[in-house]
């Protein structure tokens, strides 16, 4: 009999450059063999000071591994040094990344210490000018890139592409035996706007290894498509994310499905999921996304994960959908706490069961978990540590008596190096 051989499939590899976006003493490296970050950006009026930082600490604190502000007016930048250090006042050394559109030459030019004070520039090739003012007014740019020091993504989209560029790529298309059909020829335009300001960036320069490119699009097929041909062209390090993904479900699932496809395949050093927030919703939701990505592809670790049961005719109580959220807040909310005291805590698995069927294997299955009994049953509770039965909750109080064990297990596990197997006595 042939030997069975069934391995658990993992992302590829894909050898890109290495950039380095600093600010002071943190550093985010992007590209190679560094982890895939997570990036967001605020939706304040960045002349808002104190609104914008205290929007950044949370997308930082969310897991937000760099930060994109909106640089659009001269009062914009003057603030952005104003912004940098009430962040630094607060320990919230995130770089941060200045987007520019239509007059990003002046602004860098005519405030240096805006310049200075960012860690990286976004520029889109299809909004720094038309005609014979494009090549200059990019040029100012990285001319301002290369006096800081400041490594650049430049970043095309299908929505302010290059229309000179397109208008040459589609007389040439016009001129060929077989014309290639509307969606390539778009996929060629973005594709060649993105290296072929790369390559001006770098006929100026600049240095290869400080370049980013994306060429981001709306449909999840669009950018499979792109993004693949990108990553066969180049070796840059590429950021990813569907733009105007959309709202809600719908801007989650399209998101996770194109990011997912691609950083499975190797392809994509950064992404940012670009959610329409619903009414009332916190900026950080997109980036809890990113990170939940990222986390379910097994590429990074953020917080602890809850395996739950979805509910069956079995579960007709909200006891286990209360319990779930409450323990899913809870790990969420000490994490901040958890995270420099107890290295590798990001990695516990947690399990959250509303019946007998599937629960007690999936809670021996994480490191820690809880079985509730289902609808009809006695009001008792197993909890599950490191694969073994070790104390059954009962009563009103089985969040809370839940979450102390938890709490306890976490300091015994991850607290020091020569910690015991933590088992709690039967209650």
């Amino acid at each position: 009999m042939a030997r069975l051989q069934i391995r658990a499939a993992k992302p590829k590899l894909r050898q890109s450059r290495q950039a380095r976006v600093v600010w002071g003493d943190a550093a985010v490296l992007v590209g190679g063999q560094a982890p895939v970050s997570v990036q967001s950006m605020t939706n304040t009026d960045t002349v808002d000071v104190i609104g914008t930082a205290v929007q950044i600490k949370e997308l930082a604190s969310a897991g937000s591994a760099m930060v994109r502000l909106t640089v659009n007016t001269p009062e914009a930048a003057q603030a952005v040094p104003r912004i940098r250090e009430q962040l630094d006042r607060m320990g919230i050394h995130v770089p941060l990344i200045g987007d520019f559109h239509y007059n990003g030459h002046r602004l860098l030019t005519e405030f240096p210490a805006c310049a200075q004070a960012l860690s990286k520039y976004r520029i889109n090739p299809g909004n720094v000018g038309k005609g014979d003012k494009h090549d200059r007014q990019f040029g100012l740019m990285i001319e301002a890139a290369m006096r800081w020091n400041k490594p650049v993504r430049i970043g095309v989209n299908w929505g302010s592409l290059d229309q000179e560029l397109l208008v040459g790529l589609m007389d040439r298309n016009n001129r060929r035996a077989r014309p290639w059909g509307v969606k390539p020829l778009m996929y060629e335009a973005l594709i060649a706007s993105a290296l072929g300001s790369a390559s001006l960036a770098s006929h100026m320069g600049m240095n290869r290894d400080q370049i980013i490119l994306s060429c981001k699009v709306s449909g999840v097929q669009d950018l499979v498509s792109v993004y693949r041909e990108l990553a066969r062209r180049c070796d840059y390090p590429l950021h990813l994310g569907l733009t105007e993904a959309g709202m809600g479900a719908k801007g989650v699932v399209a998101s996770a499905a194109a990011i997912s496809i691609l950083l499975q395949e190797g392809i994509g050093d950064t992404i940012r999921v670009s959610l329409t927030p619903q009414p009332g919703e916190s900026r950080t939701q997109e980036v809890v996304v990113a990170c939940e990505i990222l986390q379910a592809l097994e590429l990074r670790s953020f917080v602890p994960s809850v395996t739950a049961c979805p509910g069956c005719g079995r579960t007709t109580s909200t006891t286990f959908q209360e319990l779930t959220q409450q323990v899913d807040d809870f790990l969420r909310g000490q994490m901040p706490h958890w995270r420099d005291k107890y290295p590798g805590v990001e990695r516990l698995k947690v399990a959250v069961m509303g019946c007998i069927v599937n629960g007690p294997g999936e809670s021996k299955h994480a490191d820690i978990g809880i079985s509730l009994p289902g609808t009809g049953e006695a009001p008792v509770a197993p909890v599950y540590i490191d694969g073994e039965k070790s104390v059954t909750l009962r009563g009103p109080g089985i969040a809370q008596d839940f979450q102390k064990i938890v709490q306890d297990y976490v300091h015994h596990r991850f607290g020091r190096s020569d910690a015991q197997a933590f088992k709690p006595m039967n209650q």
